[in-house]
């Protein structure tokens, strides 16, 4: 029964209040639609608007790398310390339990082996299985100045396309060749030709001369890659720089699950990006494992 007339006067409509509407703060964010707003939420701690991304999508073109032979013993009980896990939908059925409730940032291109030319990819994942597997967002990679370069844009131009459909939000990831370096002026070139064509974040690596630079030309989120295996302390000592010159996280894999203690290097990772904990600080944590 609808209330009656005289319960529905009074101070409770607060009239003098405007209606308060709060779309998520994330860098590029405000105009995006409810759900792809949610999604992104769910990638970056609203707290700190930073995420520490878990990479183990290596597989999809090198195979068995060192430290994912066995994702279901050596990945999953770190799931519950990363904030979204980069991973590929026949790792996300076979081995992801769906209960770890960790956010899937879902590989959506693929094609050449680590044998041939890496920049000839195609779209291997559609936006519809995406949406079944409720991931969080798609990655799709971007090979500026390789020898597909227009095609890895168009794979990445399509999947924008779908995921404005679905509300479903697109990684942009930037792809740097044996010849490219891998300097300020080539990522700002690579992470805003991804931003201006559509992408809702891009990973990139970090440079050390400028990197504040290509954060600040880009529109839309940067998070840092991590690259190869670094000692403990520089790859603690890169994540802290990064963030400091304006990423807004990581997505790191072999710094993590490579570590002699994985579960205690992503604990240092995060205290690095969420909390600002100087690099020795975390490392010293690391070692009090």
């Amino acid at each position: 029964m609808a209330d009656q007339e005289e319960l529905t006067e009074g101070a409770r409509f607060a009239s003098s209040v405007p209606a308060r509407h709060e779309p998520f703060p994330l860098k590029g964010c405000g105009a995006l639609d409810w759900g792809m707003q949610s999604r992104l939420a769910r990638i970056f701690q609203p707290e700190s608007r930073r995420t520490v991304m878990l990479a183990i999508d290596h597989g999809y073109f090198q195979g068995p790398t060192t430290g994912l032979e066995r994702v279901d013993l050596s990945i999953v009980p770190l799931l519950l310390y990363a904030d979204a896990l980069m991973t590929t939908r026949g790792m996300v059925r076979s081995t992801i339990p769906p209960a770890a409730r960790v956010p899937i940032v879902l590989r959506a291109s693929g094609g050449p082996s680590v044998l041939r030319e890496l920049s000839d990819e195609r779209l291997a994942v559609s936006m519809e299985d995406a949406a079944r597997l409720n991931a969080s967002a798609v990655a799709v990679q971007v090979f500026i100045g390789g020898e597909f370069e227009t095609q890895s844009v168009r794979n990445m131009t399509r999947l924008v396309d779908a995921g404005q459909r679905y509300g479903i939000p697109v990684l942009a990831v930037t792809a740097v060749g044996k010849e490219l370096t891998r300097d300020a002026r080539y990522l700002r070139l690579a992470t805003r030709i991804c931003a201006e064509l559509g992408a809702h974040l891009v990973k990139t690596y970090y440079c050390a001369e400028d990197f504040d630079t290509v954060t600040a030309a880009c529109p839309v989120p940067v998070v840092m890659a991590g690259g190869k295996k670094l000692l403990e302390l520089d790859a603690l000592t890169m994540a802290y720089r990064a963030v400091e010159e304006g990423a807004a996280g990581v997505d790191m894999g072999r710094n993590i699950f490579q570590s002699d203690d994985p579960v205690a290097m992503v604990r240092a990772v995060s205290a690095v990006v969420h909390e600002s904990v100087k690099p020795q600080a975390a490392y010293d944590q690391f070692l009090r494992r």
